[in-house]
């Protein structure tokens, strides 16, 4: 058995590739549009994994799905979890769970999808602003 990648379900095909490419990181791998089916799916990786793949699938027809609690989370590895915050933050992103003990943080899609950031190897030595800053909302 081999691990092939996660689906989600997106609502705005432009703003989660914003999210997940622009200010994630992640990089396109392929697409694929088929129009008897009205749907695209474009599956993304982190630089240099491929076979760590997320499908997002944009269904053409309005549909409403729901907060997506019960998926639970993508988890990514990062090599300086206070730099990315940072600069998550400065592109618009809220950080739900800031990265206190300078090893987790939690942020969320535009689809509201949770996003787990994990540092490589051990835990940064606390830092501000992240060690004093409180949770918002859900993560």
């Amino acid at each position: 058995m081999k691990y092939l990648h996660t689906m989600v379900r997106v609502t705005d095909i432009d703003a989660s590739l914003d999210f997940y490419c622009a200010k994630l990181g992640l990089e396109e791998v392929r697409r694929k549009d088929d129009e008897k089916g009205r749907y695209t799916l474009v599956f993304l990786a982190p630089p240099g994994q491929p076979e760590a793949q997320v499908e997002l699938t944009y269904n053409w027809d309005p549909e409403a799905y729901g907060e997506g609690r019960n998926f639970g989370h993508l988890a990514y590895e990062v090599d300086d979890i206070y730099a990315l915050c940072a600069k998550l933050q400065a592109a618009g992103v809220t950080i739900n769970r800031p990265p206190r003990d300078g090893r987790m943080a939690f942020v969320r899609s535009p689809d509201n999808i949770s996003i787990e950031l994990l540092q490589r190897g051990g835990a940064l030595e606390p830092a501000e602003p992240w060690a004093s800053m409180p949770n918002t909302g859900k993560w």
